[in-house]
C-alpha cells in the first residue's frame, strides 16, 4: 500500500504530539506537518498537499466550515477526518456538509481514530458510533436539522461568530474585520436570529 501524508491541525500541542507518535508507528502513514490555527492549516495543505487533513472542530482564527472548504479547494486530493468533542448534531452536519469525510469524537480510542484514517483514506466516509444517529436523524427529519446549525450563516456571520468566541468586543471585532461597530451589531442580530 502507499503511503498516506498526513497533516495534523489542533490548537492544543500535546493533543498533536500525542496523535504524531500514534500515526508514525505504522509505515504506511507519514505526518507531514504539525498546526494550531486555522490560518496554518490553510498554508500547509498548499506546502504539504496531504492525503488526509486531521483537524479538530474548533481551530482559532477561522469558521470550521469555511476552514474545512477552504482546504478541500486547495488541494482536491486532502481528505478532511475532523476530530471533535462536539457530539451534536449540528456540529456534525456541518462538518459533513463543509466536505469532511469522517468525524470522529475525542473520547474515542486510539484503535477507532486508526480505523477511521483508514476507512477515509480508501475514499469511504466514517462516523463515531456516538454520532452516527444524527446523519440517520438528518435523513429521516430533514426540517429538523440546520436551523440550530451555522449552516445557515453567510460567511461573514460565521467569522463575527468566532471572533466573539475567541473573546473580542463588537469593537475589536469591527477592527478586526474593517467594518463599521454598526455592521457587527447588524450581523450580530442576524445571527441571534438564525440561530
Amino acid at each position: 500500500m502507499t503511503q498516506t501524508n498526513v497533516l495534523l491541525a489542533d490548537h492544543q500541542c500535546v493533543v498533536r504530539e500525542a496523535m504524531h507518535l500514534l500515526i508514525e508507528q505504522r509505515s504506511d502513514l507519514h505526518v507531514v506537518g504539525e498546526v494550531g490555527t486555522g490560518a496554518d492549516v490553510l498554508e500547509a495543505v498548499v506546502k504539504y498537499e496531504p492525503n488526509l487533513l486531521i483537524m479538530e472542530q474548533s481551530l482559532p482564527g477561522m469558521p470550521t466550515v469555511d476552514l474545512i472548504r477552504k482546504a478541500v479547494e486547495s488541494c482536491s486530493r486532502t481528505k478532511v477526518l475532523m476530530l471533535s468533542s462536539h457530539e451534536n448534531r449540528s456540529a456534525v452536519e456541518d462538518a459533513l456538509r463543509s466536505g469532511a469525510s469522517g468525524y470522529v469524537v475525542k473520547t474515542a480510542c486510539s484503535k477507532e481514530l486508526m480505523e477511521a484514517i483508514d476507512v477515509v483514506r480508501d475514499g469511504r466516509s466514517y462516523l463515531s458510533p456516538s454520532v452516527a444517529h444524527h446523519l440517520v436523524n438528518a435523513i429521516s427529519h430533514p426540517g429538523d436539522s440546520a436551523n440550530g446549525g451555522t449552516g445557515s450563516l453567510t460567511t461573514r456571520e460565521r467569522q463575527v461568530v468566532q471572533l466573539i468566541a475567541e473573546g473580542l468586543s463588537s469593537k475589536e471585532i469591527a477592527a478586526h474585520l474593517g467594518v463599521s461597530h454598526k455592521t457587527v451589531e447588524s450581523h450580530r442580530a442576524s445571527v441571534m436570529e438564525k440561530l
